[in-house]
């Protein structure tokens, strides 16, 4: 079989998306799909999302750019767990559960910050950067202890591609290389470990799949974004490409004819933001977008009921902060892409998650256009049936 090369791979795509927009078409399935309305609303559901999904897969927590220095840390709620992301004087990176051995505080606040060991601010127990117990405030008086079995709970982790993983579960391995199928690859070839971390913006919103759905598919953007995506992007103009559950969505500008005219073939498989976007979808809850301004990485997590989700979206681009000047324009371009996401985005899902909670129908429909959607879903469905020996799904 001969192998083809990630430019080679985009150059096609850019074509098949030039097609599309050349002859008004789309990437399309070959059948319809329903989802219940059940699966937005469903209390056993959702606990089973997080415990067969969220808790079993490679989340990307974190991103080399956002703790890059030895001491650096990172503590965070992830579906309900206190998650603590640390990076030694090695420059290794781990993770554990941000709980005291002794009574279960935390050991670190949540947010980021620098140190080369972590105590409780309860009673003062101290942990290492690797995890391990190190001290016992007033230990003469406390008792006796094995500290070699009273450190921090660890977490596989993984750093990759600039970005990091941590699986939920102690005890299931990371595999990336199995999960993302050469995905990763993408996030390589734009150098992402170097890039500069600018912040992030919290958002919440309505069941965390209605809230997904919008990052997977076009169709909306006419109705939904006249004035913000549509003037850039012609809408239901999509193109699909799978890596494991993992998606590669293509959008191509209206321009994208006259953007790639004097462009050798050869070379269309390097002009990601002239004529053509990719949304990078990585299952179950993250999606990105990168712009040549500014990156949006939005991570979705199931809220504490199953008619919530809270959303962090992570801002970062190539190069650091110049000036005051280019500060405020990163800030304003933080602005516009929150506010995209949230008032035409966020908003509309807390109304399809009312109608959905009205009972009106029993079930979705997602067209043949829908294909990443459908996509989405099928990954879920397989999940939840806890089942390894079932086939996976196939784009």
């Amino acid at each position: 079989m001969v192998s083809v090369s990630r430019d080679q791979r985009i150059g096609d795509v850019a074509e098949i998306m030039l097609d599309y927009v050349t002859n008004k078409q789309t990437y399309l399935a070959d059948r319809t799909m329903t989802v219940p309305t059940r699966s937005y609303t469903d209390p056993d559901q959702w606990e089973a999302e997080i415990e067969l999904v969220f808790k079993r897969v490679p989340l990307m927590l974190a991103f080399t750019a956002e703790m890059p220095n030895p001491g650096d840390y990172k503590a965070m709620d992830a579906c309900g767990l206190p998650v603590l992301i640390n990076r030694d004087k090695a420059g290794a990176v781990r993770a554990f559960l941000n709980v005291c051995a002794h009574r279960g505080a935390p050991v670190a606040s949540e947010g980021h910050g620098n140190c080369p060991r972590f105590t409780c601010k309860y009673h003062g127990w101290t942990y290492g950067a690797d995890g391990k117990l190190i001290g016992i405030s007033e230990a003469s008086k406390f008792g006796e202890i094995d500290k070699s079995t009273h450190g921090l709970r660890e977490l596989p982790c993984e750093e990759r591609a600039g970005m990091i993983f941590v699986c939920l579960d102690p005890g299931v391995p990371l595999d990336l290389d199995d999960y993302y199928q050469g995905f990763l690859d993408d996030f390589e070839a734009v150098g992402m470990k170097d890039w500069t971390y600018l912040g992030s913006r919290e958002i919440e919103g309505a069941n965390w799949k209605i809230a997904f759905d919008g990052y997977l598919e076009g169709y909306h953007f006419a109705s939904l974004h006249p004035e913000t995506i549509f003037p850039r992007t012609p809408s239901n103009c999509m193109h699909y490409e799978g890596f494991g559950p993992n998606i590669r969505i293509g959008f191509p500008h209206h321009t994208i004819g006259a953007a790639l005219k004097d462009v050798p073939r050869e070379q269309w498989g390097t002009q990601e933001n002239n004529g053509f976007d990719f949304v990078r979808i990585m299952f179950p809850n993250v999606s990105t977008f990168i712009a040549p301004e500014i990156t949006q990485i939005a991570q979705l997590f199931p809220g504490p009921a199953p008619g919530q989700n809270r959303t962090v979206l992570n801002y970062l681009r190539r190069d650091p902060i110049r000036d005051e000047e280019d500060r405020a324009a990163v800030e304003a371009s933080i602005t516009f892409f929150r506010d995209v996401t949230y008032k035409e985005d966020y908003l509309i899902g807390l109304e399809i998650q009312k109608g959905l909670e009205s009972g009106a129908h029993d079930d979705l429909v997602f067209g043949r256009n829908e294909r990443g959607n459908q996509y989405f879903h099928e990954w879920l469905n397989w999940y939840l049936q806890d089942d390894p020996d079932q086939p996976k799904p196939v784009l």
